[in-house]
């Protein structure tokens, strides 16, 4: 009897999205005509176990409902990433912050951000030109763990400046881990395979779903 199930399995592999499609919707008919053709070849001094047959029918059943909220799961997935694209179309031309180091300068100010694992006693931002010279410190004492974000006086430099900036924070004598955040501006969106994807000024493009925050 475990040949019926065998065979189907054989008849529905290896043939590409269409096929699969197509032999879902058949698998059931398959099933029953492989298990009448066993039934009257059939030995009748060693007939097939009725339980047997019950839990191969309960097999199939199961397999077609699982196939049929794959195909729906699909589908949900498909309508989400729409809805996610025209939800994203809403932020071109604003502000989002993501992972990296670059200071944003507008209007005479620079502005970052960052992320602590865990509390610090002190933390300092350095703000770096881009040979990497320390151009700028700002001190910001203790600190809790989470996220946090500050300014820096930027007069003399023009907007969209290539500066930098780094933090360094420090539990007593313990470095704790930090997480450099950035403003950048999105200019566009797309979608790559079912993800939707930020173009952005200077960091290219990015995944929304690595979106900090929006501003």
């Amino acid at each position: 009897m475990s040949t019926t199930l065998d065979a189907l399995a054989a008849s529905t592999a290896g043939s590409g999205t269409n096929t699969v499609t197509r032999n879902e919707a058949g698998s059931a008919d398959r099933f029953l005509k492989l298990l009448v053709a066993q039934m009257q070849s059939q030995d009748p001094l060693n007939p097939m176990d009725n339980a047997q047959i019950t839990s191969q029918m309960a097999q199939i059943n199961t397999v077609n409902g699982i196939n049929q909220l794959n195909t729906t799961v699909e589908g949900l997935s498909a309508q989400f990433l729409q809805l996610q694209t025209l939800q994203g179309a809403s932020l071109v031309g604003r502000d989002v912050t993501l992972n990296g180091d670059r200071l944003a300068v507008a209007q005479g100010v620079g502005v970052g951000g960052f992320e602590l694992s865990s509390p610090a006693d002190r933390v300092k931002v350095e703000i770096l030109a881009p040979s990497g010279h320390v151009v700028g410190t700002l001190d910001l004492g203790a600190q809790g763990a989470g996220g946090h974000s500050f300014s820096w006086s930027a007069q003399d430099l023009p907007d969209g400046a290539p500066f930098r900036f780094r933090v360094v924070a420090n539990s007593g004598p313990i470095a704790v881990p930090v997480t450099p955040l950035m403003r950048d501006r999105v200019e566009a969106v797309s979608t790559v395979g079912k993800q939707l994807m930020l173009e952005t000024r200077d960091s290219g493009s990015v995944a929304y779903s690595d979106v900090k925050a929006f501003n």
